[in-house]
């Protein structure tokens, strides 16, 4: 492991997390769950569009869930390998049925009911699906969060796609209109990840 790993004894600068951050597939067996609890406590102060709060974790634990978890993400090794794995899915629903809880306390009973009519003028008339989706895009955000997070407190992880979200919510217990972000293995990494290879800025940016 490189020598930053190893000796991390602080948290690391967000520069230092994020080019120090790697896809990891083999992690140790252990970590505290005070650091995994902080670690959700940061990602969770994460921006979201009307303060919607969108997403959801749960933490898969036990091995028999992350071995039943594991099947249903195609055999991903990773899964079982970490000490923790975090489902991310977003529930549009559960917001909409709980909006008053995402006004901020400063702006009173009047803000909780502005918060309601906002909610319900902007996605009342929406479909399940059309909501679902555009509470999926506030869950990315607390993805990236997670993964700035997990790096910057000395930790590993990497960010899952392949699985079968209908196999997921039904061993998770989640409703049917829920959307599944990602699974996110964490953990120390047991073996070094691919160093980085990116598009450099002037190929991915134009100023206009």
């Amino acid at each position: 492991m490189s020598d930053l790993n190893n000796t991390l004894t602080r948290t690391l600068t967000v520069k230092e997390a994020i080019e120090t951050r790697h896809s990891i597939r083999k992690f140790e067996p252990t970590m505290p769950k005070e650091d995994l609890l902080e670690i959700l406590r940061l990602a969770s102060l994460a921006p979201s569009a009307w303060n919607a709060q969108t997403w959801r974790f749960v933490v898969v634990e036990t091995p028999e869930v992350k071995e039943k978890l594991q099947a249903a993400a195609y055999g991903q090794t990773q899964v079982t390998s970490a000490p923790y794995t975090i489902v991310i899915y977003s529930d549009m629903e559960d917001v909409l049925a709980t909006a008053e809880e995402t006004s901020h306390p400063a702006y009173g009973e009047e803000g909780k009911a502005r918060q309601r009519q906002t909610f319900e003028g902007a996605f009342g008339s929406q479909s399940v699906e059309a909501r679902a989706a555009w509470a999926n895009t506030q869950a990315n955000i607390v993805l990236g969060y997670l993964l700035i997070a997990t790096r910057g407190l000395g930790y590993d992880s990497v960010p899952m796609l392949g699985f079968e979200p209908g196999k997921v919510k039904e061993l998770l217990g989640l409703p049917a209109h829920v959307q599944i972000a990602a699974i996110l293995p964490v953990g120390k990494a047991a073996q070094e990840g691919h160093p980085h290879h990116r598009h450099s800025v002037e190929r991915i940016t134009r100023f206009a």
